[in-house]
């Protein structure tokens, strides 16, 4: 069928085909430059501001205990207080169209402590009258990623997956672990589940496709990564350098911070960072974990910017401020 020309959009001459082609050009580099872009231009929000760097004396001057930062429209950061928890944990708030993820929720199970819940399903936002559908997931299964599940369990609207490997496999469907990927759809949302065990055998990393973020926990984080398993480990770290290489990643943000701006880790139990790290690591970071990892010595290993250290093991020296060349700095300095 023929329709006639809008009259703002008159053709005086034919369109050749060259200028059809650097047209089409300009246009395929704008939209890549649109999504190349989309997942960076928030970035500067977590590299450049701090989160709260708690307090020396608790019980007096205690900051508020979450604190949360607004990534984008729909991806919230959410942190424990070093006042309510010394482990102050991340956990990550992602919002579809038809249902959001939150991973992780925290080390502390009192919602008077902790309120939560409460907030996390305040940043939701409503879809014909009822708030929309959660899906509670875990990094893995260690108590300070999972102590605030009791604040979700039996809410309408709220599915809590469970932490023990048997439920991590089942739910995401996982047939030959740690060996494939899982896709959890949030409604025009896809965020991949990659298994990822070594720090503990029900590890898995996320990765949202709308932000290119990869939530990595305690696999990778700036700061000291704990190793239970050495083979496991090196096998995760190969696999997600292997699915870095094949996708863009923004950031990778990990399950905690535990260095300064110097490079110096905080001493165990501190309820005080002061001038600490940004967030943030890179795929510069995950890139070079695997070659990191094959050199781990089953103890403790000091290797390019990376300390990684058996979970039973800690020496006592690192329960105080150690210097900067013990402590994984990664290149967002």
């Amino acid at each position: 069928m023929k329709t006639a020309t809008p009259h703002f959009f008159t053709l005086s001459r034919p369109i050749r085909p060259t200028w059809c082609r650097t047209m089409l050009a300009l246009v395929m580099l704008a939209l890549f430059t649109t999504l190349s872009c989309q997942a960076q231009d928030v970035i500067p929000l977590l590299l450049t501001t701090k989160f709260s760097p708690g307090a020396s004396d608790c019980d007096h001057n205690p900051p508020p205990p979450l604190e949360i930062r607004q990534f984008d429209a729909t991806t919230y950061v959410l942190r424990e207080s070093l006042c309510v928890t010394d482990e102050a944990p991340f956990m990550y708030l992602i919002i579809g169209s038809t249902r959001a993820l939150l991973i992780d929720t925290g080390d502390v199970a009192d919602p008077k402590k902790m309120p939560l819940a409460q907030t996390v399903l305040r940043l939701l936002p409503a879809k014909a009258g009822l708030t929309l559908p959660l899906l509670v997931a875990h990094s893995h299964r260690h108590s300070d990623h999972r102590e605030g599940d009791v604040q979700f369990r039996g809410l309408p609207n709220v599915e809590v997956i469970g932490h023990d490997i048997d439920s991590v496999k089942t739910y995401f469907g996982f047939v030959d672990w740690p060996n494939g990927e899982a896709h959890i759809d949030l409604g025009g949302r896809i965020v991949d589940v990659i298994p990822t065990p070594g720090h503990n055998e029900t590890h898995v990393a996320f990765y949202d496709r709308t932000t290119a973020l990869v939530f990595s926990g305690d696999f990778l984080m700036p700061g000291r990564l704990l190793i239970n398993d050495k083979q496991a480990d090196l096998a995760s770290a190969r696999r997600m350098a292997a699915f870095a290489s094949q996708h863009l990643v923004s950031y990778v943000l990990g399950g905690h911070v535990e260095i300064n701006d110097a490079g110096e880790t905080f001493s165990w139990g501190a309820t005080m960072h002061a001038n600490e790290h940004v967030l943030p690591l890179t795929k510069k970071d995950l890139m070079a974990l695997p070659e990191a990892v094959e050199h781990f010595n089953h103890f403790y290993t000091h290797y390019g910017s990376f300390i990684m250290q058996d979970q039973l093991f800690v020496p006592p020296f690192l329960t105080l401020a150690a210097p900067d060349s013990l402590v994984l700095l990664g290149s967002t300095h």
